[in-house]
């Protein structure tokens, strides 16, 4: 059994693969796992995974028609045979001692979700993205085991909550146990997936580390413009959720969420405003986002609509 499984989604990546993989071979920990799901990629992509599974074996690839990052990373988890399992970005990097540091320190407290933090770096052209801040362990503690209702409620109390898979490192008995996937057919299906996650009775710890460089790209859903997309996939997201659990933690999270949304969705054409904004009244979500927000959403003047 592999000490941690890496699920690595690949969809039209080819530029960024050599720096993703280059980052997974040079991984102090050897005993490691590295499953590919080319997700229906239509440019090289395969080509470079193919180059990187001559070179090492612990590498595996699986292919599927293009189904989206939910039904790819769902796809990896059912080949996963590692203790621990990461979920990383196909054009992300990830620094060397990272799988061995969260590996030792996941021992060492006996914890089923290690969190860190992250770097980023835009590509020429990219749109900064306003949460862009992924250094959460500044309000938390090293050393540290946290109940997951009350670390939830301290990160969103102090805007530090960023729900990206590819800031965990997770005991894999302990993903089986919860049943968990990943939503498919949505964008932002972490903002699912995290909560439910963390809400799931685990034992969860945190390092003080920036171990991965993550690439906003052009063309990446982060680097994208807003759409009325991404505001159908939160309402989605806060859906299921309360399905999920119907809380105050969940409920203090779609306020916190959906008011974010709908203030940046101030920026999408006066026609999908009026579609996202009867979804989310017929759901009975403007207790949750407010009437400040629901001023800035339909009064704020975009120049490009």
């Amino acid at each position: 059994m592999p000490k941690v499984s890496v699920i690595l989604p690949i969809y039209n990546v080819a530029p960024y693969l050599d720096d993703a993989f280059e980052s997974l071979l040079r991984q102090t920990l050897a005993d490691i796992e590295i499953i590919a799901v080319n997700d229906g990629s239509t440019d090289d992509s395969q080509q470079y995974i193919d180059k990187y599974m001559q070179r090492d074996s612990r590498i595996r690839c699986y292919r599927q028609d293009n189904q989206g990052l939910s039904a790819a990373r769902n796809t990896g988890m059912r080949h996963i045979t590692g203790e621990y399992v990461y979920f990383m970005d196909s054009d992300d990097m990830l620094a060397a001692d990272a799988l061995a540091t969260c590996y030792d320190y996941c021992r060492q407290l006996d914890a089923d979700v290690c969190l860190f933090d992250a770097e980023v770096f835009y590509e020429a052209g990219a749109k900064p993205i306003p949460w862009g801040d992924y250094h959460r362990s500044a309000v938390l503690q090293e050393n540290t085991v946290y109940e997951g209702e009350a670390l939830l409620s301290h990160l969103l109390d102090t805007g530090k909550h960023r729900a990206v898979v590819w800031l965990q490192f997770i005991r894999w008995s302990y993903l089986q146990a919860t049943g968990l996937t990943f939503y498919p057919g949505i964008i932002h299906e972490d903002e699912l997936f995290t909560p439910q996650l963390v809400l799931s009775g685990g034992r969860i710890c945190c390092l003080k580390r920036a171990f991965i460089r993550h690439r906003i790209r052009t063309s990446s859903i982060q680097g994208a413009s807003y759409s009325r997309r991404h505001i159908d996939c939160y309402l989605t997201v806060v859906d299921e959720l309360l399905r999920f659990q119907d809380s105050p933690i969940i409920r203090k999270f779609a306020r916190y969420t959906l008011s974010k949304v709908f203030y940046t969705g101030s920026v999408i054409p006066f026609s999908d405003k009026v579609a996202v904004f009867l979804r989310a009244a017929r759901a009975g979500y403007l207790k949750y986002i407010g009437m400040k927000t629901i001023l800035v959403f339909w009064l704020k003047r975009n120049p490009t609509h």
